[in-house]
């Protein structure tokens, strides 16, 4: 038998085939209503978002495609965004970029997280809907001092989304935002 990368799950299709694929390779498409709601950029974050939850939070490694496409709607449906190309404003939307705090730091762990715990702060100052950190992947590596992504990158990858959720729940104001880490 042959063994399953490490980086990917086995979906099991509806016909009762199953494939490996990981999180890059899941093509999501929406159809109905709620396809014009969110743009592709989002969809696929969030598709990464929920492969990772089963991957890595339940440790799984098969997954049937009903479940994995429930668990996506689940998500998609709890951000409550406007409609693409809508100029409604009702979504308050903060913003911050991971590899500017790394830069900003030095490129050094040590200053890097009592940084990112003042950005989240500021950030809840503004009261947001969705408090979003991008540039997740080139902060990790600018941190690890990587040029390719290796064991040490994901265990700091992991280290930061926990630490944002830690921080995120321990703050008051932080009751009703979501969190989206990129």
């Amino acid at each position: 038998m042959i063994a399953l990368s490490s980086d990917c799950l086995l979906f099991e299709m509806a016909s009762g085939e199953s494939m490996p694929l990981s999180a890059d390779m899941i093509s999501i498409e929406l159809v109905g209503g709620s396809a014009t709601n969110y743009d592709e950029e989002f969809v696929g974050h969030a598709a990464n978002a929920v492969f990772f939850y089963f991957k890595h939070e339940l440790g799984r490694q098969t997954v049937s495609l009903g479940e994995f496409a429930e668990a996506l709607e689940k998500v998609l449906h709890g951000f409550k965004l406007p409609a693409r190309g809508s100029t409604c404003a009702s979504v308050r939307i903060g913003r911050a970029d991971l590899l500017q705090l790394a830069e900003g730091g030095g490129g050094c762990e040590l200053f890097f997280f009592p940084r990112l715990r003042d950005e989240l702060r500021l950030q809840l100052r503004q009261s947001p809907e969705v408090l979003r950190f991008s540039g997740l992947r080139g902060c990790v590596k600018r941190l690890t001092g990587a040029e390719r992504w290796c064991a040490r990158c994901q265990q700091l990858h992991d280290h930061i989304v926990d630490f944002l959720r830690t921080c995120l729940s321990a703050e008051v104001a932080a009751s009703n935002c979501t969190l989206l880490v990129e």
